[in-house]
């Protein structure tokens, strides 16, 4: 029989929550109130500092699918989720030292911008649509589903009902409230994003990041003082009774996180996400500068490195605690947050509102990042350069707010009439699956064109189109055939995995792209526009810098195995990992300094000037997530 859970907010809570929410809509109107132009409108006028940049990447990354779904999965799967954050680290590095340097060399507003100038129309145009299929259906819906649902059981009272299932007692969000919330999630996001543009989104952005990140760090104290603490947590994850789930490498067999795909799939899929992804290269498009752009790119990975233990962590820790305190109940993974908060927090402080508030800016923030980013596709790519070129400023404006409220209208819907709010799935993953049939040739067709001369506009095309199609016979025929084979399958699983499937995908991706563009006329002014080319650098510099990257991949793999096989120790071996890289990073600074010295053997050298080169910070950051990476096998 249901029954009627009791309400879990109280007035504190409720006035930290509706005023945390009203601040935010506030903050976005008042600052994006001033757009006149359609670059003030789509890029903030390009004036956007290093923190601004950060707090709006990393706000719009860590949606609720990532607070929630990441904390899901290590609730149910376990640590391995990391991968996702700590591997995002080398796709930063890649936006940031790669990809950047061409997309604001080019000043362009939209990276199918890039493709159109690199390649021809119907790669642009092609980017165009994938991406605002993505962003629309594959990430708003998603990211309102999941937040109307932790925002349900948090709110308590009628949102959520008791039933009883398998014996023990669940938790369903009800239907009708689950609507309600779902349209007010749209509404409240749908709000300032139209009237200001992405200047209300970074601004806002960066207000529900701190939000998120306040919430999360509560949460997580809170929830391993419970246990005892991480030191404790490994000591139950060792034990004779643990799962063994603080484990960053799972079986290659393993359905959701092999590590032979989340070493190579996974890698591609960041790469893609981080480096050729409209909605979040967008925020360091806006940056008032080359170096805060840089700078705002490493910062977010800074921000990045705090979920494994704020949120997969935590995840991992609320199993442990819910054996001990719950041991009737029924948790699903997407439910674990929710349920972690009401069992740990306590109540008449306004704790809960704050957590909520953070839950709700991370909604808040992934939707209205793609509802802009998807807006401005629509007005510059679509628009203006297939109904109206000469569009004013005001008319591009107008298409952009009009794209925004057809967006959000049509992701409410899919979030109400498709989803379950009751859902028991891994929802993230499945998310992550649905973008993996997208993207592989869209992630070639950008790595050839900013560093291979002789990729052409055919290649780009077929690989684009074929990508999709590769994506589904790579799976069809694993599943239908090789999965069968039981040699395969006890390496790989009965069903291909989604990281399998996606490297499979871009080395054939690779090979297409490279024959159609070796048998195809390239044209030779949009051959220039690669990275040595517009970043003003000689050949020999990444020629060098590929050979740095693959002694490092060398030297990496064979401490790995040197860990495996018992020569060294987890941490020995993290150590030489990070040491390794961080000396890579602050030797190209020391060559480079090197070279500055003025005539006079004056050297040009200074604490000052080293601290300060955005390099030295990037090699901490990947100094950090190879150190975890070896740490927590």
């Amino acid at each position: 029989m249901n029954v009627a859970m009791g309400n879990f907010l109280n007035s504190i809570d409720l006035l930290v929550f509706f005023g945390a929410i009203a601040l935010v809509m506030a903050i976005g109107v008042l600052v994006g109130s001033r757009e006149k132009t359609s670059e003030d409108y789509f890029l903030a006028g390009k004036n956007i500092p290093w923190w601004g940049v950060a707090g709006s990447i990393f706000g719009s990354n860590i949606s609720a699918n990532h607070l929630v779904g990441m904390m899901g999965i290590g609730f149910g799967v376990g640590f391995a989720q990391s991968h996702f954050e700590i591997g995002a680290i080398a796709a930063l590095m890649l936006l940031c030292y790669g990809f950047l340097p061409v997309y604001r060399g080019l000043n362009i507003l939209t990276l199918s911008e890039y493709l159109g100038k690199r390649y021809d129309e119907r790669s642009r145009l092609l980017y165009a649509l994938i991406m605002v299929l993505i962003m629309v259906v594959v990430q708003m819906v998603p990211a309102l589903y999941i937040g109307s649902r932790t925002t349900c059981i948090l709110m308590g009272g009628e949102f959520i009902e008791q039933v009883e299932r398998g014996g023990k007692i669940a938790l369903e969000v009800n239907y009708f409230y689950y609507v309600i919330v779902v349209i007010s999630l749209a509404l409240i996001s749908a709000s300032y994003t139209i009237l200001g543009g992405l200047k209300a989104v970074i601004w806002t952005d960066f207000l529900q990041s701190s939000l998120l990140l306040v919430a999360g760090f509560v949460l997580a104290v809170l929830t391993f003082n419970e246990i005892g603490g991480w030191s404790q947590l490994m000591a139950l994850d060792r034990g004779g009774q643990g799962a063994n789930k603080m484990h960053l490498y799972l079986p290659s067999h393993h359905r959701e996180l092999p590590w032979t795909g989340v070493l190579t799939g996974l890698k591609a899929m960041d790469f893609y996400y981080w480096g050729t992804n409209q909605f979040i290269v967008q925020r360091a498009l806006a940056a008032r500068s080359d170096r805060e752009a840089r700078f705002g790119v490493i910062v977010a990975g800074f921000l990045k490195l705090t979920i494994p233990f704020i949120a997969i962590g935590t995840g991992v820790a609320a199993y442990y605690l819910f054996l001990e305190k719950l041991p009737e109940r029924s948790i699903a993974s997407d439910a674990a947050f929710s349920e972690l908060v009401k069992l740990v927090i306590p109540f008449g402080y306004g704790i809960v509102g704050l957590i909520a508030a953070g839950v709700m800016g991370a909604i808040l923030s992934s939707i209205d990042s793609m509802m802009n980013s998807a807006a401005t596709i629509v007005s510059v790519d679509i628009y203006q350069r297939y109904i109206n070129p000469q569009a004013s400023d005001r008319q591009m404006i107008r298409v952009g707010r009009s794209s925004i409220v057809g967006f959000v209208t049509l992701a409410t819907l899919m979030a109400i009439l498709v989803l379950d709010p009751n859902s028991e799935g891994h929802f993230f993953l499945q998310i992550v699956d649905y973008q993996g049939y997208l993207t592989p040739g869209l992630l070639v067709t950008f790595l050839l064109g900013i560093f291979w001369r002789r990729a052409t506009g055919l290649g780009s095309f077929v690989t684009i189109c074929i990508g999709i199609f590769y994506s589904w016979i790579v799976q069809a025929g694993y599943d239908g055939y090789l999965g069968q084979i039981p040699s395969v399958r006890a390496y790989f699983g009965e069903e291909l995995n989604i990281f399998h499937r996606v490297i499979i995908v871009v080395l054939l991706c690779l090979l297409t792209h490279i024959l159609i563009s070796l048998r195809s006329k390239p044209d030779e002014e949009k051959s220039k526009l690669i990275w040595t080319d517009l970043g003003g650098h000689r050949p020999e510099k990444l020629r060098n810098i590929v050979i740095s990257i693959l002694a490092t991949i060398l030297f990496l793999t064979i401490l790995g195995w040197m860990m495996v096989t018992g020569w060294l120790t987890t941490t020995v071996s993290a150590a030489l990992g990070g040491v390794w890289i961080l000396a890579m990073f602050v030797g190209s600074i020391l060559v480079e300094l090197k070279k500055g010295r003025k005539e006079d053997d004056e050297t040009v050298f200074s604490l000052a000037i080293f601290l300060g080169d955005d390099r030295l910070w990037a090699g901490i950051l990947c100094s950090l997530a190879a150190f975890f990476l070896y740490q927590y096998y």
